[in-house]
């Protein structure tokens, strides 16, 4: 979870300590970590984070980036499957697979533009993630376990997305009161307009 001319700091299972068994014990590990920050930014899994923390009362804000707020109920199970086939590869199959094949994935379509070092030092910081780790935070911390927390997106949250990722511009029209579109990024904002999106967090939050 990046932050911003401030403290950054690691997620449970990616390289922050190990996965706790709920998610709400995630939360309460994450704001430890957190002290008496009162804006927190997230990518991803680390924006989901960042939405709870707002919506439990744990931080005063968040800048969240590529974030899906939650899914209904009855998209719940196939979720879960989908995680758990996930976690399976990590397991049976080793990270070195895990991630690329999560990296061929069409949401991340975009990073091609992206120059080879640059890819390469990302991929290298995955690799040395703890493949057990990774799967029990798809099992805990995936969208199938986060609250549904849609109805907490107000004025205390920003949503950022790319505007090459159009389920994610759609998801921050629908539900932000504030918002802001990076233009030639996709979902990984974070690798592919990485100035862009420093400027936009300055100036929004």
């Amino acid at each position: 979870m990046p932050l911003i001319d401030a403290r950054s700091f690691a997620l449970p299972g990616h390289g922050g300590g190990l996965v706790r068994p709920t998610w709400d014990a995630n939360l309460d590990s994450v704001a430890d970590q957190l002290g008496g920050d009162e804006v927190v930014v997230g990518y991803s899994l680390g924006a989901r984070v960042a939405l709870g923390l707002v919506a439990s009362g744990r931080v005063a804000r968040a800048v969240l980036v590529s974030v899906n707020p939650g899914i209904p109920d009855e998209e719940r199970a196939s979720r879960r499957a989908s995680d758990a086939s996930w976690a399976q590869i990590l397991r049976d199959r080793g990270i070195a697979e895990f991630v690329a094949a999560w990296q061929a994935q069409p949401l991340f379509a975009t990073q091609r533009r992206v120059a080879a070092e640059r890819l390469a030092a990302r991929n290298a910081r995955r690799l040395a993630f703890d493949p057990e780790q990774l799967a029990r935070s798809l099992e805990v911390m995936g969208l199938a376990e986060m609250p549904d927390y849609r109805a907490a997106i107000d004025d205390r949250v920003v949503l950022i997305a790319g505007a090459d990722d159009p389920k994610y511009v759609a998801i921050a029209n629908r539900y932000a009161v504030r918002r802001e579109i990076i233009a030639g990024a996709g979902h990984d904002i974070p690798l592919e307009q990485p100035v862009a999106l420093a400027a936009a967090i300055r100036a929004l939050s």
